[in-house]
């Protein structure tokens, strides 16, 4: 039963990587993450701990859908120097289309 627990959390943990796109996240100074490798790979160790603290009962949801997940996600990795950019940057814009100009 463990092992199956296991599988599941590295199989969540894998795909979930695949939906944050770096090229959404930029650095303070406005560096876009997808322009220079270095900080492309410290984006990625900064991801991979911050999903993990993001799926933790203490800070965020086990369900990577949730709006919980994503506020801990966006919160770890703003700690971490790298914001989220653009008009659908949060979750709120996708629900609330008709408040915003476009």
């Amino acid at each position: 039963m463990r092992y199956l627990a296991a599988m599941g959390v590295a199989l969540s943990l894998g795909c979930v990587s695949a939906a944050e796109a770096p090229s959404n996240y930029q650095t303070y100074h406005g560096i876009r993450v997808d322009s220079d490798p270095v900080l492309l790979a410290k984006y990625d160790r900064a991801l991979g701990y911050c999903q993990y603290e993001a799926m933790s009962w203490r800070r965020g949801s086990p369900n990577p859908y949730s709006l919980v997940y994503n506020a801990a996600l966006r919160s770890c990795l703003s700690r971490r120097n790298f914001i989220d950019r653009g008009a659908y940057a949060y979750p709120a814009n996708r629900y609330f289309d008709h408040f915003f100009d476009r």
